[in-house]
């Protein structure tokens, strides 16, 4: 077996591209999904996730009957264990992601220093793709070929397809993430201050917001990410909501009976 065999595992230059590039694509994906990552992602994924569960633990804890300075307590330290653990998560995930970052550059690093010859092969095969040919093709191949840092560069971003300057550090993703949850405890906060909607006009003012602001970063249609917010919100809240008026009519009696 020759040394190209063995580097291309007996496939082909674009066969093994193509591998290469999956495996990029696995590397720079988020452990919670392949939404694009930065500050904004964060903030807005936090302050979603806030008002919703906020929604939720409020829907139970009107149950409870419980004093207002008791309900109080319970949110406010609800809400500082929450931005305590999204912060960590967030900058968790930027640093797992940062290692896996890291990882796949020192693999692509080893392989320009001890496979010179197969990655000008995977190069040779990425420009003719791209229309390069004949003398013009050895002449691109042997500038990028000549200065290592530059190679490393180009092979990936053209091989595994990453983009350097969208990796943002984990302490500005964190940062972000708490910055969306005490955003959606201000809102919900405020919005208790006028009953009986309040709570809920503020609540879809930050999930609108959230949705606005995430959809325009992206470039999506704004209206379309605004709805579908609001309503996959309506529908966890609400079905909770009525599952919990049902389970109550239906145990009342056995719970007045001390059953």
């Amino acid at each position: 077996m020759s040394p190209s065999d063995d580097h291309f595992a007996g496939a082909g230059a674009l066969e093994h591209i193509a591998e290469r590039r999956a495996a990029g694509i696995q590397a720079s994906a988020e452990c919670h999904g392949t939404e694009s990552p930065g500050h904004i992602a964060s903030l807005t994924d936090a302050a979603r996730e806030t008002t919703v569960v906020l929604l939720l633990l409020s829907l139970l804890l009107e149950q409870l009957r419980l004093p207002t300075n008791h309900l109080l307590l319970i949110l406010g330290l609800f809400g500082f264990g929450y931005v305590v653990w999204k912060v960590g998560r967030a900058g968790w995930l930027g640093w797992s992601r940062l290692e896996r970052f890291h990882r796949v550059i020192e693999e692509e690093r080893f392989e320009i220093e001890h496979n010179r010859s197969q990655e000008r092969e995977e190069l040779g095969a990425l420009y003719a793709a791209k229309g390069f040919e004949g003398r013009l093709l050895e002449e691109v191949l042997d500038v990028l070929m000549a200065d290592n840092d530059r190679l490393l560069k180009v092979m990936l971003e053209e091989e595994l397809g990453f983009t350097l300057q969208a990796y943002e550090h984990p302490l500005k993703q964190a940062l972000a993430a708490g910055i969306g949850v005490l955003s959606a405890l201000a809102l919900f906060a405020f919005g208790a201050l006028f009953p009986p909607y309040g709570v809920v006009a503020m609540s879809g003012v930050a999930l609108a917001s959230a949705g606005f602001l995430s959809a325009y970063r992206e470039k999506n249609r704004l209206l379309p990410a605004v709805v579908w917010n609001l309503a996959l919100a309506t529908l966890s809240v609400g079905g909770a909501y009525f599952i919990l008026q049902f389970a109550l009519r239906v145990m009342g009696p056995f719970i007045g009976s001390g059953l």
